[in-house]
């Protein structure tokens, strides 16, 4: 196998084991529910816990998927850890759809202009 190939081989699985964690961490109703709030901003580990009702440990572990999903990132300043939305947090999944719709899309209007081809049967 060229080495381009093994390249790309490579890149197409690290590309799928990314996708695989994003879309589990927005699996959960929990965790979506944590992005919403960070939509409007970063907050700490018990602001994030407040709406939830749970567990500190809980929503830590939470916050852990997130992170490893690349969705939010952390930052400790003293005892106190704070979350934020990555910048680029949903590319990859915006990217993944926008591919899978354009390929749909496109035989839509293939069989869109199929059946525009076709006479209408009034007429046959």
């Amino acid at each position: 196998m060229p080495i381009r190939s093994a390249s790309r081989a490579r890149d197409a699985v690290q590309h799928s084991a990314r996708l695989d964690r994003l879309f589990q961490a927005l699996a959960d109703a929990s965790r979506r529910q944590m992005i919403d709030r960070l939509s409007a901003g970063p907050a700490s580990v018990s602001e994030l816990a407040q709406p939830l009702e749970m567990a500190l440990p809980s929503v830590v572990k939470h916050l852990a998927v997130l992170e490893s999903g690349g969705i939010v990132l952390s930052e400790k300043r003293g005892r106190v850890r704070t979350y934020r939305i990555a910048p680029d947090a949903l590319a990859l999944i915006e990217g993944w759809i926008a591919e899978r719709k354009a390929r749909y899309q496109s035989q839509f209007d293939a069989l869109e202009r199929y059946l525009a081809s076709q006479p209408d049967e009034d007429e046959a």
